[in-house]
């Protein structure tokens, strides 16, 4: 097969925000979207000209005025913006990516980021094409979304193509999703820059793999197509990521909340016990899910009137209880006359189709079923009206499942046709589009008939660009403790390809957790952003009571912890709508350049939010565990015990505490706990403070939690600062409110930790603080006070919450 690449550059064309060169195999475009964003396309002129849509991009150009300039010398081009000094080698034609201005005494100026091989650059074997890149010393890669294995991905090969990775392990490539972007870090504080490869076809990334002399991206066929990102920071290269591809909209607040979900709860009469038996136990919990047996013989749209004869009541009957429902929907439409899914999608011609014109059928839990074709905006609008009906019956919450597309046999034949915008492509190039395209007609459908209120849309399968209409979970994931662990790498990942709302299922979903695997997970799902317990057909019951007392007490505490920092999560869900950072953070995103972070288990640490640090742990019993602390000053969550940074600690860690530490300086703001999202609290806003040497700030934020009424100004929007003079003075800043929400809290208690009462300036109460109870004695003997979950003498003010500005000095 003849291998292609680009050679010397004939000749020049200016186009909107950018040039066009021309060699003698075909042509590439440089265009400049943002002053850290430049897109390159390539192509042959074989190719029928550069590709008219994507689906993970959503961003335009900025205006080109002093956007960029271009220099042209013999040899080269140099296109420059602020950020990036791209040079346009013209024989033969490759691309060099240099910082430009540097703000920081860490970064060189013109230091090279990245660069095109130089014998390979952009190179074509047939229909696949391929980037060559050169490998730079000691360069990491990290990234690309769900993905297995640890967090720096040099020397290995990953693969975009979704697929019902049933039972997945912590090595199994791919999985359900494909979200093509990494970032490079150069090492020794140099430099990092974002990658993302906009092509929908099956893909495959080499960092290094076998080979030291390059690293590429690649696909089977389409156009190369990608955007070079370049900032001083990680969160600034997500944030123009985000940018691009979108980021997440406020969900409604009861999806933060806990999620109980099992294959399959029914009848009507369990489900109600269950949720009955949640407010009994005092476990707070705000979401039941129906897995597929609440239909009739699995078809979509349908309910088992054997089993749920009214769901209009039992729905309302959930609703007073405090719960909301989700029903799960998969795109498998059966093949059955009389059947209104099946006689309107064909009437409304819908379904994919082969080449000769009749519709592809594929078996799944059904039996023999049409799809819709998600790539037409007919067929969007047409799955959008199917969920009237169960609109109507009070569902809120929609669960989108085998979206990759999975059939039974698992290969969809490349041969079907999908109208991908009117295109009118193979499955090869709409396949890893599909589930996404299913979440979009799904969120637009249900937003559109919701009268205002905000849909909670959760898909399986996605392309970047997802998080723009759902959360992401993990899928069928195994109940061990490796594959536990193995799953918070795969949120930390997952964040890093601007996912913000994903989570995976606690307990896991293949096989049967024991008591102490379910210990360890609640408390950890507890600082996941999607919080949902699950497991599978034929198994022992898994929900939070299920393990004996001790567990349940464990759950329940947790669980209650979860909903006590619900005033931190839903800001910092907030931010991720402004930013694009996740709610679960690797630690990369802070300590990109810290050799620690990148070794053994440590890659399983995250900041949840902000300010706080969760050190996952496996293993029954008290265990001792090696965490690494990065830099900074650290406290306990739990006792306020201190530790430094930039250090590695051994940690006593019994069944009932998972090791969270709070970063010095931070400012946490909580609430009582409440039996659901929907229940009033006691209107005291909780604000814990912890001493430290630097300011800090935490942009704190409500609004209804239901409606988009927050774009019309009806939120309630703060600043709080730990403000930290040069000459040593501390004070809490609280600004002035934005928005014309009013708080759901009326008083406002500061605690103050890590301070001493005599040395504060204003008066102080004090008292034993906990954020978890400790566990009861279910034994008869008598055991030591457990204080290792106490603040002891604790100081904190009350007063009024106030909407104006104000401070209160601390000394």
């Amino acid at each position: 097969m003849k291998i292609i690449t680009l050679s010397n550059v004939l000749h020049t064309e200016t186009v909107p925000n950018g040039i066009l060169y021309r060699t003698a195999e075909g042509s590439l475009q440089i265009r400049v979207f943002r002053q850290d964003v430049i897109e390159v396309r390539a192509m042959l002129y074989d190719d029928e000209g550069f590709e008219t849509h994507s689906y993970g991009v959503q961003a335009s150009p900025l205006a080109p005025e002093n956007l960029y300039e271009i220099e042209s010398y013999e040899h080269y081009d140099l296109v420059i913006t602020e950020k990036i000094r791209l040079k346009v080698q013209k024989a033969p034609l490759r691309l060099a990516y240099y910082a430009q201005q540097q703000e920081d005494e860490h970064f060189n100026e013109h230091l090279l980021l990245n660069e095109d091989h130089p014998s390979f650059g952009i190179t074509w074997q047939g229909t696949e094409v391929t980037n060559y890149k050169t490998l730079q010393p000691q360069e990491r890669f990290i990234g690309l979304g769900e993905k297995t294995g640890g967090l720096d991905r040099r020397g290995n090969t990953y693969t975009n193509w979704n697929v019902d990775a049933f039972a997945y392990g912590n090595d199994t490539d791919p999985l359900y999703g494909s979200y093509p972007f990494y970032v490079g870090i150069l090492p020794k504080n140099e430099g990092m820059y974002g990658i993302f490869f906009d092509n929908t076809h099956k893909s495959n990334f080499n960092f290094g793999a076998s080979t030291d002399r390059f690293s590429y991206f690649q696909a089977q066929d389409g156009e190369m197509r990608y955007y070079f990102i370049h900032n001083y920071s990680l969160p600034a290269i997500l944030e123009a990521y985000t940018w691009l591809t979108g980021k997440i909209q406020m969900p409604p607040l009861w999806s933060l909340g806990y999620q109980q979900c099992r294959y399959s709860y029914y009848p009507d009469k369990e489900m109600l016990r269950l949720a009955e038996t949640f407010r009994e136990k005092d476990i707070p919990a705000d979401v039941l899910y129906f897995d597929i047996h609440y239909m009739e013989k699995y078809k979509v749209f349908t309910w088992d009137k054997e089993h749920f004869s009214n769901p209009t009541e039992l729905i309302g009957k959930l609703k007073e209880l405090g719960f909301e429902v989700v029903l799960i929907f998969d795109p498998g439409v059966k093949v059955e006359k009389g059947y209104h899914a099946y006689e309107s999608g064909l009437q409304e011609d819908i379904f994919v189709k082969y080449p000769d014109n009749v519709p592809y059928i594929g078996e799944v839990w059904p039996g023999r079923c049409h799809f819709p074709d998600f790539t037409a905006g007919k067929a969007r609008e047409w799955w959008g009206k199917q969920f009237e009906e169960v609109i109507a019956q009070g569902v809120e919450g929609y669960w989108n499942d085998m979206n990759e597309p999975a059939v039974w046999g698992k290969h969809f034949p490349d041969i079907t046709l999908f109208d991908y915008e009117g295109e009118n492509v193979t499955h090869k190039k709409a396949h890893n589009a599909y589930g996404m395209q299913m979440a979009r007609a799904t969120f637009e459908g249900t937003k559109a008939r919701l009268n205002g209120k905000r849909p909670f849309v959760l898909t399986r399968a996605g392309y970047s660009g997802v998080q723009r209409y759902a959360a992401v979970w993990t899928g069928d994931n195994c109940s061990d403790a490796n594959n536990m662990l193995g799953d918070i790498r795969l949120l930390n990942n997952m964040g890093l390809g601007g996912l913000a709302f994903c989570g995976y299922d606690v307990g896991g979903f293949v096989g049967e957790a024991s008591a102490d695997l379910f210990k360890r997970w609640i408390a950890i799902g507890a600082f996941a952003p999607f919080f949902r317990g699950h497991t599978m057909i034929n198994s022992k019951d898994s929900e939070p009571w299920s393990y004996g007392e001790e567990t349940e007490e464990i759950a329940r505490n947790y669980i209650k912890l979860r909903y006590r920092l619900l005033p931190y999560l839903y800001a910092t869900f907030y931010e991720a709508t402004q930013t694009g950072l996740p709610v679960q953070r690797s630690l990369a995103f802070r300590y990109p350049f810290d050799e620690m972070i990148y070794e053994g288990n440590y890659t399983t640490q995250y900041e949840f939010g902000k300010f706080l640090l969760v050190v996952p742990v496996a293993g029954g019993g008290t265990v001792l565990h090696k965490a690494y602390l990065p830099e900074g000053e650290w406290y306990d969550f739990y006792n306020d015990k201190r530790y430094a940074g930039k250090k590695t600690h051994y940690l006593e860690t019994p069944s009932d505490k998972l090791p969270v530490f709070v970063r010095a300086g931070a400012i946490l703001p909580t609430q009582h706990a409440t039996a659901n999202t929907k229940e009033k609290t006691d209107g005291v806003l909780e604000l814990h403070v912890y001493n430290g040497d630097e300011s800090q700030d935490f942009v704190y934020y409500e609004d209804d939690g239901a409606t988009y009424d927050f774009e019309n100004g009806s939120f309630y929007k703060r600043v709080f600062t730990f403000h930290v003079s040069k000459a040593g003075k501390k004070k809490i800043k609280i600004s002035e409110v934005e928005g014309n929400y009013a708080s759901k809290f009326s008083s406002l208690k500061i605690y103050l930790h890590g301070f001493k009462k005599k040395e504060l300036k204003p008066k102080v109460k004090t008292e034993n603080y906990r954020f978890v109870e400790p566990i009861s004695n279910f034994d008869p003997w008598e055991k030591a006070q457990d204080l290792s979950k106490t603040v002891v003498d604790l100081p904190y003010l009350e007063m009024n919450l106030k909407n104006g500005a104000f401070a209160v000095e601390l000394g």
